[in-house]
């Protein structure tokens, strides 16, 4: 029998450490909102953030706020170069949807093996010791890596909430997303929108990055698994819903952790696969949750005059 404090210090642990998957979810979301492309070269550009600080950091030795500067720099400029002298020559060409997924695909794979002949596969990390400093409040233990992730992760994401919902430049990229043609019209320049949304994304994808790298190691080929969980939330999340992909990713993960109960830790790669065909299978469209409809009071109808 689980006792009642182990499963909150489960909850706990789940909750800090899906804030990278979060992110990630995010970022390929937000893409596959605004640009509808499935943006599996999300992992490459995963693998450029990651390795990025890793150089400035530890070959360098500059301090982290240097490489996660770097790591922004190069990243954005990594995504935007595959926008302009990719994706842009696609849509000159009206290229079939099927030539943008492929290209991604193909993007993810090359920078994994350019990554593997650079740095081998031995794993690295972004901080010297992956032990955390903790504290014990209510028997729960709670380390100084939990609270910087969940205080970058809720920073992140209300400054991308905020960005979307009330900025200017935010409602251009909500109307690019519903109809590109028609923003045209509306003089809305579609180019810079596309643009604004990689970089945005490169935002996320780093600080993930950075999260994830402070408390655990990576190899080369480690940001396949981690795209795939993203895909996966953004499955589940509803195409294209940037916060309903968050808040699968925050699902997923504890789904994850919770099943560490009754599945042995060998098994917990499959966890991932099962999820997929399940989703994929059952909720192609994302899971919509129904609201009750609200009964709308009846008007009396007046009684009819007696005839004269």
């Amino acid at each position: 029998m689980v006792d009642i404090q182990t499963l909150l210090q489960i909850l706990w642990t789940g909750i800090a450490t899906a804030t990278y998957g979060v992110l990630l979810a995010a970022a390929f979301s937000l893409v596959l909102k605004v640009v509808k492309v499935w943006n599996f070269a999300q992992a490459g550009m995963m693998g450029i953030a990651y390795y990025t600080m890793y150089v400035v950091i530890f070959r360098l030795g500059w301090p982290a706020l240097a490489g996660i500067a770097a790591s922004l720099v190069i990243t954005i400029a990594a995504a935007l170069a595959m926008e302009v002298w990719g994706l842009q020559t696609f849509r000159r060409r009206h290229s079939p949807s099927l030539t943008y997924f492929i290209f991604t695909l193909v993007v993810s794979e090359f920078v994994q093996y350019m990554l593997a002949m650079v740095f081998g596969t031995e794993p690295v990390s972004l901080a010297g010791n992956l032990m955390s400093s903790s504290t014990l409040v209510g028997g729960i233990v709670i380390s100084r890596w939990d609270l910087t992730a969940l205080g970058v992760a809720v920073v992140v994401m209300a400054a991308l909430y905020l960005l979307l919902k009330k900025s200017r430049y935010g409602k251009f990229m909500v109307a690019v997303a519903d109809n590109p043609h028609l923003s045209r019209l509306y003089g809305i320049n579609v180019r810079p929108v596309y643009a604004a949304t990689f970089a945005i994304a490169s935002v996320l994808v780093v600080a993930a990055m950075y999260l994830f790298g402070t408390r655990a190691s990576m190899v080369p080929n480690t940001p396949l698994e981690m795209m795939l969980f993203a895909v996966i939330a953004a499955l589940l999340g509803g195409m294209g819903n940037v916060f309903g992909a968050a808040g699968a990713a925050l699902f997923l993960t504890l789904l994850r952790a919770f099943s560490i109960l009754v599945i042995p830790s060998a098994w917990q790669g499959l966890i991932l696969y099962a999820l997929l065909f399940i989703t994929i299978l059952l909720f192609p469209n994302g899971v919509r949750l129904r609201r009750r409809a609200k009964v709308q009071p009846v008007a009396a109808t007046p009684a009819a005059e007696p005839a004269a």
